[in-house]
């Protein structure tokens, strides 16, 4: 998987992708080509490496060097040495600019790249996995470059990060070093990214590149609602479909720059990396600073197809492999049932029906520690609140174990509430200016995650709450943006603030690290506000985050569609919830809420004491239909058919399938009641096999996969004012499941005809 070509040139490639690099004129590292699998030759190779020749005013590299820098296409581009684009890294000694020029010195080939709490990364299994490292060296500088490279023979991705070795005896600073850099000769793309607000994450924004800068951010410590790591460039004029399509995304938490630049020769460079606005590091001799990963994907099959890589590339090489195969638990959450007005009977009823309907798992939400009856108060103290829990949290735990469900809490370990033990005994603890005001938001402040000892405080009460209560699931909490970013331990131990946001994340990373040390079975959903944190560095720990705290059915078309373009379903928790829903009041029916959760996690967020005999029963035929679908939704394959993106469409698709195309299900989606809408739909189903007969819905068929990938699968049929009688979608806000279950025997074929009344979907 990886070539050396007479020492100069490197190709990674596996059956999907192509990737080479070689040696430009100068010694450095350049960039040839990133695509689809190609079979080189020498000659190739030459041609590729040829080049431009200088374009006008442009600076040669030195004198005897009739090379330029100014449109090479490099692997690790440093500004201010005849290249005027963004470059990847800025060094400074003594306040004066260092340019560092590094020349090829060696190489290294492995085949390790193992999981490692510590920090988060891709991993793999070392017969699909390769590691090329490469080291370069500015001998004058005395700073050693590492870029290390790593494909996986099961993914159409190139993962990049890269080292800065100080190799001498004086400090230099890092003010700018970012993780990877992608150049492409030409800039005939659209660029595709996942911005939106609180509530409305990660929609699918799409907008041309032109000559200049465009650039998705995040400076608030977290990778945030706002905007997302991940971004995409898309080949202009082509369908969803089709065109060659490149992804970036990082395994990264906190503050982040994708920067895309089309230069004056329409040359397109994609940079991405910590944010250099908030950071600068203090690189001590003999030290080294390594930056996050960062992941390149390609595919010729559009944004549907890239997606299906990112897909495949989280499940199996970020995630914990533990959570491919297990089983996720169903949960009921407390919190829209209850909210701060909670107590053991109250709860216990609740979870007591929850067991009846089927959920798996009891989740106690906000509301369970200190003296915590609203949110001004408690944050930080956690420990039992006796007076919602005088027999003690480990005794309500034991009887929610008793009904045979799993237990989880609600913990927001990165905060601290001013009315708390926590804040009075360690106000030097929190994020916060030296001198003048600092801000509050939602009545909390910031913890300093950079300081070891507040990590160690916050988990060793973590780790004695989950001990007594032998806790199965956490769900954790991040509900408001860092400002004023300034540590006090920083200050004390002599560290620059610049260090500040990639400290606390490390903090945040460490804090996981222990937990899952400890805890090694503990299943943990990541939570910011929702979905304010939603990216592979959270990722890597926790194998679920709670997608949005927007669960309107309609909503969640939206931020489900663009999140499924750069993570898959088995990551996306989705709970239904009450109507009217409480972040818009929409009300939609159970079954769209359910079938639009089911492409995901599913659990239920509603008080089960206020519903009627007959919607218990639907939610635990829901439940069952479910616990069925999982395996499915954990590793099978997915794709957006028709996804709402940012112009809203009426109609949406989703389609979800298992490797082998056995078993199919489609989610169909239909937004607002259509009165000249037509009575008979078909939706094209791309992935069901040709020689195969699929029975739908367990009773119409067998249909040829010929059929359904030309012709397509008849959709319920939709009221259009004058056909009440035949109509099966009547109304806004309707949807239906259609399973697809392949059969290839004859036999099979008749005595699946012989239970034709044994409905499977029925009514969820």
């Amino acid at each position: 998987m990886i070539d050396v070509i007479h020492d100069h040139a490197f190709h990674l490639y596996n059956q999907k992708i192509s990737y080479l690099c070689s040696l430009l004129p100068n010694g450095q590292l350049g960039h040839l080509y990133f695509g689809p699998r190609l079979s080189l030759t020498d000659t190739d190779l030459d041609y590729l490496s040829q080049g431009s020749s200088p374009y006008a005013w442009m600076a040669n590299f030195s004198n005897d060097q009739p090379f330029a820098l100014g449109d090479a296409q490099q692997e690790y581009p440093v500004y201010g040495t005849g290249d005027f684009r963004q470059g990847s890294l800025s060094v400074t000694q003594d306040d004066a600019p260092v340019y560092p020029n590094f020349v090829f010195k060696d190489y290294r080939i492995s085949h390790t790249k193992m999981r490692d709490l510590h920090h988060p990364t891709s991993f793999g299994n070392p017969a699909l996995t390769d590691v090329l490292t490469i080291h370069l060296e500015d001998e004058t500088a005395q700073l050693l470059l590492t870029l290390q490279y790593t494909i996986f023979s099961d993914s159409a991705a190139v993962v990049r990060a890269a080292t800065l070795t100080n190799q001498g005896s004086e400090p230099v600073m890092i003010q700018r070093m970012l993780s990877g850099v992608l150049n492409l000769p030409q800039s005939r793309f659209d660029v595709v990214h996942l911005s939106g607000n609180w509530a409305k994450e990660r929609h699918i924004q799409t907008q041309p590149l032109t000559q200049g800068t465009f650039s998705v951010e995040s400076l608030r410590g977290a990778s945030s609602h706002e905007q997302n790591p991940f971004v995409a460039l898309h080949a202009v004029n082509r369908s969803f479909t089709s065109g060659d399509t490149y992804g970036a995304n990082l395994i990264y938490s906190s503050n982040f720059l994708d920067s895309i630049e089309v230069n004056e020769w329409d040359q397109t460079r994609l940079l991405i990396g910590i944010h250099p606005a908030s950071f600068s590091w203090r690189l001590d001799p003999k030290t080294s600073f390594t930056t996050p990963e960062a992941v390149f994907s390609f595919s010729s099959g559009g944004l549907a197809g890239l997606a299906q890589v990112n897909q495949r590339f989280v499940a199996r090489h970020i995630i914990d492999p533990q959570w491919r195969q297990k089983t996720r638990p169903v949960v009921l959450n407390s919190w829209e049932a209850t909210y701060f007005d909670l107590n053991e009977q109250k709860l216990l009823s609740l979870a007591k029906l929850g067991r009846q309907v089927g959920v798996d798992c009891f989740v106690l939400d906000d509301g369970w520690f200190g003296t915590r009856d609203n949110d001004l108060s408690s944050l930080g103290d956690w420990f039992t609140n006796k007076h919602k829990f005088p027999d003690g949290l480990g005794h309500f735990a034991q009887e929610i174990h008793d009904l045979g469900l799993q237990f989880g809490l609600w913990f927001e370990p990165e905060m601290v509430s001013p009315r708390s033990q926590f804040f009075q005994k360690h106000p030097n603890w929190v994020v916060r200016p030296k001198r003048g005001r600092f801000s509050i938001t939602r009545n909390q402040y910031v913890l300093d995650f950079s300081n070891p000892a507040v990590v160690n405080n916050i988990f060793d009460q973590m780790q004695k709450v989950i001990t007594e209560t032998h806790l199965d699931y956490v769900k954790w909490d991040l509900n408001r943006s860092i400002t004023e970013a300034y540590s006090p331990y920083l200050a004390k131990i002599g560290h620059p603030q610049g260090e500040f946001f990639h400290r606390y994340v490390q903090g945040v990373y460490t804090l996981y690290q222990k937990l899952l040390t400890a805890f090694p079975q503990l299943l943990i959903e990541g939570c910011a506000g929702g979905g304010g944190r939603f990216d592979l560095g959270i990722l890597f720990y926790s194998p679920q985050i709670w997608t949005s705290d927007d669960s309107d059915a309609i909503e969640r078309l939206a931020i489900q569609s663009g999140t499924a373009l750069a993570y898959p379903l088995s990551c996306m928790s989705n709970h239904v919830t009450a109507v009217p829903n409480e972040q818009v009041g929409r009300t939609t029916p159970l079954a769209t809420r359910f079938r639009v959760a089911a492409f995901g996690i599913l659990g239920y967020e509603l008080d089960l004491t206020k519903l009627t005999p007959k919607e218990l029963a639907t939610i635990k035929d829901q439940i069952s239909y479910y616990h069925d679908l999982q395996p499915l939704v954990l590793n099978g394959d997915f794709s957006l058919l028709l996804p709402r993106q940012s112009n809203g469409q009426n109609q949406v698709a989703w389609l979800l399938s298992d490797h082998a195309r056995k078993r199919l299900v489609l989610g169909f989606f239909r937004v607002l009641a259509d009165a000249d809408s037509r009575t008979v739909q078909y939706m094209k189903i791309p992935l069901a096999q040709p020689n195969r007969r699929y029975w739908v819905n367990g009773h119409t068929g067998p249909i040829s996969g010929d059929v359904l990938q030309r012709v397509g699968v008849r959709l319920p049929i939709q009221f259009n004012g004058a056909n009440r009688e035949q109509a099966q979608l009547i109304g806004d806000y309707q949807s239906a499941l259609l399973t697809f279950d392949g059969v290839t025997d004859i036999k099979a074929i008749n005595r699946r005809r012989e239970e034709e009344g044994k409905e499977k979907v029925g009514h969820v």
